[in-house]
């Protein structure tokens, strides 16, 4: 996962877009795990798109089913990652969702820009 990490991080360099680094990683890094843990695939993609002023996170593991956030109880130690990505969406005025009968998980959210505050 942390090539993967690495890759994002490279991309948003790439894009001018180092200012949204810690969200995206966030959104990479809850969407990755929430694939390895519910899809018992072995090939998972990540798929990072810039157009139309929006920055779009996908992570695609070919598995059909529906991502939903859990309220995990107090003492747990995992299942908030959706919860996560949804709140970091709303915060930036984005969305979420799944697509492909749910073979996708996405994020996307307005483009931040370096200089933008």
């Amino acid at each position: 996962m942390g090539t993967m990490r690495r890759i994002a991080a490279a991309r948003l360099r790439y894009c001018g877009l180092k200012a949204m680094t810690d969200d995206v990683m966030l959104i990479v890094s809850e969407l990755l795990t929430n694939a390895l843990q519910h899809s018992g695939t072995t090939e998972i993609r990540l798929i990072i798109t810039v157009a139309d002023g929006t920055l779009r996170v996908g992570v695609r593991d070919g598995m059909p089913s529906t991502a939903v956030p859990r309220r995990p109880g107090p003492g747990a130690e995992s299942g908030r990652g959706l919860l996560l990505v949804d709140a970091v969406a709303k915060e930036n005025g984005g969305s979420w969702g799944t697509s492909e009968a749910g073979a996708e998980t996405w994020c996307c959210l307005p483009l931040a820009l370096e200089g933008q505050s």
